[in-house]
């Protein structure tokens, strides 16, 4: 799958590194929303007790990289790459997540988000997962607060 740089300025301003980034590829990120992917690593250490000889991916995870693509980069989105992103600060205040489908060790999924509204420092976003025969893993909405850190 050729990559596409066009959003790899999102990419680098996020606020993670591994083991706790859960995005791989910015697709499309526009006012309205984002899409982006990941690669659930099947050799990741928490699929070595979660569950015992049935590794799937932790709930919480699956919530994180929902929030890492379709709330946090659409947020680095809209703040702007001129803007002083050094400084930002991020904190989620709210989800609301019902997993439908588990995702599995080496399975790559689809993040697609629809912004709800972005005022007053406060983002949130409608969020739905898909895995790679495009059906509904998990579906939601997650709020966080998003602005400038004060120094």
């Amino acid at each position: 799958m050729k990559r596409n740089e066009e959003y790899d300025w999102i990419l680098n301003e996020l606020p993670y590194a591994d083991p706790f980034l859960f995005v791989d590829e910015i697709l499309r990120v526009d006012n309205n929303g984002a899409e982006g992917s990941y690669l659930f690593k099947s050799d990741s250490d928490f699929y070595g007790g979660h569950f015992k000889n049935n590794p799937v991916t932790p709930g919480v995870l699956l919530t994180e990289c929902c929030a890492q693509i379709g709330l946090v980069s659409l947020g680095i989105f809209l703040f702007g790459k001129e803007t002083k992103l050094k400084n930002l600060s991020i904190g989620m205040s709210s989800s609301q997540m019902e997993f439908l489908l588990p995702v599995f060790p080496g399975e790559r999924v689809r993040v697609v988000s629809e912004l709800v509204y972005f005022r007053f420092q406060k983002l949130k976003c409608q969020v739905k997962m898909y895995n790679e025969n495009d059906k509904l893993v998990c579906k939601g909405v997650l709020a966080g607060m998003i602005g400038e850190a004060n120094e």
